[in-house]
């Protein structure tokens, strides 16, 4: 590998870790002192692993998608990037420690195990192709933060009824705060999936002769963008809130994982060229 680019893989990991630990800190011990060198630390990171991901794709003439590892450090970035977006929209802080360590844990794997690939399909150096699937990753990513919220929530509902405290739950946000971030996570990856949608719809039938509306992989994407929708709808009208709210976020989701994974049996789509 590049000698620049294994030092950016290299400094990214560090920066994820590093900035776990201050969120892990101050989840702990509440310092003022530490709320903005601890975003400061996550935007820097982010400003790293962006350049690190440019980096890479310029010198093996292809985005990073064309292998699970290269995929697990894009995972990284968009689990980094929306908490980021969240907090920066709520100015909510008291959940990154349990957000970011999965970011830490998949750029770690990435960087340890990513190869050098420099072959690949021709269809996976098309830049349509990776603002697809780049904004599809970031939006299902959107929609995993929300389930990590609603189950936050009723483990702290779970524990308030019980009237059993521990240290965890005592740092968590309150149940309100925990269902405004289950929200705003959903509209975020709701946002970004529908762009996702929007370029595929555009480009793909271009690209491919085969294509097809009626791809399994894309009616399970409209399948998920429809549950969201209509769960953003419900939220809006007023018909769901609070526990049923978290309850049915957690239950699109598990839905929505389904759906796509079921998708993914059909060996006949066009999609495959990205197995």
């Amino acid at each position: 590998m590049n000698n620049a680019i294994h030092i950016l893989s290299v400094a990214t990991t560090v920066f994820y870790f590093i900035t776990f630990l201050l969120y892990l800190n101050n989840f702990f011990k509440e310092r003022k002192a530490f709320e903005t060198i601890k975003r400061t630390f996550l935007f820097f990171t982010l400003v790293i692993h962006i350049v690190y991901l440019v980096e890479r794709s310029v010198y093996f003439d292809h985005l990073p998608i064309t292998t699970p590892f290269e995929i697990f450090s894009l995972l990284a970035f968009a689990i980094a990037f929306i908490y980021f977006l969240i907090e920066i929209m709520t100015d909510i802080k008291g959940t990154g420690v349990f957000i970011l360590l999965f970011a830490f844990i998949f750029q770690t794997k990435s960087a340890l195990f990513s190869a050098d690939k420099f072959n690949v399909s021709s269809v996976l150096n098309n830049y349509p192709l990776g603002s697809h699937v780049i904004t599809a990753i970031l939006g299902l990513t959107g929609m995993s933060i929300a389930f990590a919220y609603s189950l936050m929530y009723f483990l702290l509902y779970k524990n308030i009824k019980s009237n059993k405290f521990s240290t965890i739950f005592n740092r968590l946000p309150n149940l309100e705060i925990l269902e405004k971030l289950s929200f705003y996570s959903i509209t975020i990856g709701l946002f970004l999936l529908t762009v996702s949608i929007i370029i595929g719809f555009i480009w793909l039938p271009s690209a491919f002769k085969d294509f097809s509306y009626f791809d399994p992989k894309i009616l399970s994407t409209m399948m998920t963008w429809l549950i969201y929708a209509a769960l953003i709808i419900l939220k809006l009208s007023g018909s769901l809130s609070g526990k049923r709210f978290s309850f049915y976020s957690m239950i699109a989701f598990v839905v929505s994982i389904a759906l796509i994974m079921s998708s993914a049996m059909f060996k006949s789509s066009f999609h495959d060229f990205l197995t």
